[in-house]
């Protein structure tokens, strides 16, 4: 079983991440400016969705190739950590697009929990990204790493359920905050990046 101190490190991390405005966040504000909170909500979760496909695919991925070899597993891992350093680097040199909402239809809400499924299945960053984070607090004295992989994985998908939700109900508010507040538009990538970089160091002193 995961223990309580680096459950509570994922969960800082993970969130961490979620405050920092990025695509699926603007998808889903988008969504609920024009279509209201119903259809906010059925974006946010149609992404949530999608990141449960992520952790079953990354969940099986990973136990198969715990199943060939601890070093196998080690290798991953570590690849994991150089892609994490690889995304804070060029988080941090990279400039900002314009802040734009992306613009969007007024639809159904089955219709947009497809479309915002479809699109996080779809998106090959975010399942090099599952790859990537998720091993990064698996830890083999915590018991069954495939139960730590799944755990792991529910929890980021249960955090981003509720973070959308929330995001779904307070789109007007968060929208005027963000277009009043440029600076951290401008500054989310930096801030992003300082927390995958942050991760790559993390691991790294805790291997000494």
């Amino acid at each position: 079983m995961i223990d309580a101190a680096t459950l509570a490190t994922y969960m800082v991390v993970v969130l961490g991440l979620f405050l920092i405005p990025g695509p699926a966040v603007l998808l889903t504000v988008a969504r609920a400016a024009s279509g209201g909170p119903r259809i906010g909500l059925a974006t946010g979760f149609g992404i949530a969705a999608g990141d449960l496909v992520h952790t079953i695919m990354a969940t099986v991925g990973l136990s198969a190739i715990l199943m060939t070899s601890a070093l196998a597993f080690s290798i991953v891992k570590y690849a994991g950590v150089a892609y994490l350093v690889y995304l804070g680097v060029r988080a941090i040199l990279e400039k900002p697009e314009p802040l734009d909402m992306p613009s969007v239809r007024a639809i159904t809400g089955a219709k947009a929990f497809r479309q915002a499924m479809l699109a996080e299945v779809l998106n090959p960053k975010t399942a090099l990204f599952f790859l990537a984070f998720l091993p990064q607090f698996v830890h083999p004295q915590n018991g069954s790493p495939v139960l730590q992989l799944a755990t792991l994985g529910l929890v980021f998908v249960a955090m981003s359920a509720a973070y959308t939700a929330l995001i779904a109900f307070g789109a007007g508010a968060l929208t005027g905050f963000l277009r009043r507040n440029a600076a951290i538009w401008r500054w989310q990538g930096k801030v992003v990046g300082a927390v995958y970089l942050g991760l790559g160091l993390r691991l790294a002193l805790q291997q000494r």
